[in-house]
């Protein structure tokens, strides 16, 4: 059995549970996904599935690609992306997978990509909670004093600094799933996943879910 699959998130809502609970959930469109290639450790040194997610045209896909994908069937995807299978041999290339690995209550982990907030300072980017705001303080909002005196004279790799924020892989483990509505290939997670609106997720079951 395929261990993960391809999603793309749809936003979030709430849900009431059989016991009249109500959760706030986000609604991922899981698949389906096509198998484009099939690795095995005799070929590639290890067992895995790599799966095309969200068709696109086949005038916006390069000849590498399109010649790549051609023993999968016609269909040319915008993501690509490999999951872990125990026997290859039990899968072929173009066929479709889709929500039958998962089942209602079941844990998963969730990868996405953060929303990008450009460059911030300390108090965004670290949670630094600023200097004094009162008369005559110069520091507000800078992070102070990141120096070693004369020895050994340099700033030490890792501090905490202003830079890039966001736009980085993450990932949410354990989230419970509340529902699943197979026609629409809709997966309903307790919780919040990482990332925007129409963003691509990665769902996968953690290996003590066996």
């Amino acid at each position: 059995m395929c261990r993960g699959l391809l999603g793309k998130k749809l936003g979030m809502t709430g849900y009431f549970s059989p016991q009249g609970e109500y959760l706030p959930v986000t609604v991922i469109q899981a698949g389906p996904c096509i198998v484009t290639q099939i690795k095995t450790i005799d070929n590639e040194g290890y067992n895995s599935l790599q799966l095309g997610f969200g068709e696109k045209k086949r005038s916006r896909t390069n000849k590498p690609l399109l010649g790549h994908i051609k023993k999968s069937g016609e269909k040319c995807f915008s993501f690509l992306r490999e999951f872990p299978v125990e026997n290859p041999e039990e899968f072929s290339l173009g066929q479709m997978i889709s929500l039958e690995m998962f089942n209602v209550g079941d844990r998963v982990n969730v990868v996405g990509t953060t929303k990008g907030r450009g460059f911030s300072g300390v108090i965004k980017r670290h949670g630094f909670h600023g200097g004094r705001k009162t008369h005559g303080s110069k520091s507000h909002r800078i992070p102070g004093s990141i120096g070693c005196s004369a020895t050994p004279s340099k700033v030490i790799k890792g501090k905490k600094l202003p830079g890039r924020y966001g736009n980085e892989r993450q990932t949410a483990r354990n989230l419970e799933i509340v529902d699943i509505r197979p026609k629409e290939n809709l997966l309903l997670l307790k919780g919040s996943v990482p990332g925007a609106k129409t963003g691509l997720v990665e769902i996968s079951k953690p290996k003590f879910s066996e």
